[in-house]
């Protein structure tokens, strides 16, 4: 199997590279830094994407917060626009299977800008007409980020307390590790039944458990 992966520096992207090493996937990376973990990498601007090589699956971890990016605009630029872009030259290159992680909340008609533009790109993703698209939206993210995000970092500090009120119907919210998220996203790389298909936590969390 032959994997894309845009968003390799980020938190996920970077546990996810890890596991495909240790799966033998043959992965190429396509970012504007480089990992330094992954054996094909393609340095690019994702505002002119190059040709991508033949690949059978997708997957993007790209995303960014609005303070870190430094405005709205930047933001959607990551978020919206390059995921887009990722999107479109994989179907280019033959990819029938795109996986792509938003956040939970994620809803084109949120009153919020974040989740706005999350539940936008799933819409419009869902349009390009993959085989099969798997849209992954967890709550938390947990893991050592190379950034720092204050905010982020004490909500990581009170998951614990936190986990004890995501249950029943608020499970969706759980948290869930970088580890964990990578790991569901290579099971469902394996997947191969067509349609559109939004996993959250509870789902995420079991499917973390068999990769």
């Amino acid at each position: 199997m032959n994997v894309l992966l845009a968003g390799g520096t980020g938190l996920v992207g970077r546990a996810f590279i890890t596991l495909a090493n240790e799966h033998a996937i043959s992965l190429t990376t396509v970012g504007r830094r480089v990992t330094g973990s992954a054996s094909n990498e393609l340095i690019v601007d994702f505002t002119a994407l190059p040709a991508l090589p033949a690949a059978e699956v997708a997957v993007c971890t790209l995303g960014t917060t609005i303070a870190d990016a430094g405005s709205k605009a930047a933001f959607r630029a990551i978020d919206f626009d390059a995921v887009l872009a990722f999107a479109s030259a994989a179907k280019e290159a033959g990819v029938r299977h795109f996986l792509i992680v938003t956040a939970i909340g994620a809803d084109a008609r949120a009153s919020a800008f974040y989740a706005r533009i999350k539940g936008a790109v799933e819409i419009e993703l869902a349009d390009l007409g993959f085989a099969r698209l798997d849209i992954l939206q967890p709550g938390l993210l947990l893991g050592e980020r190379k950034v720092r995000r204050p905010v982020e970092q004490l909500l990581q500090r009170l998951a614990p307390a936190i986990a004890l009120l995501t249950r029943g119907p608020w499970d969706r919210y759980a948290s869930i590790s970088a580890t964990r998220l990578a790991s569901a996203l290579l099971t469902l790389c394996h997947e191969k039944s067509p349609g559109v298909f939004y996993h959250q936590s509870p789902e995420l969390q079991h499917l973390g458990n068999k990769g």
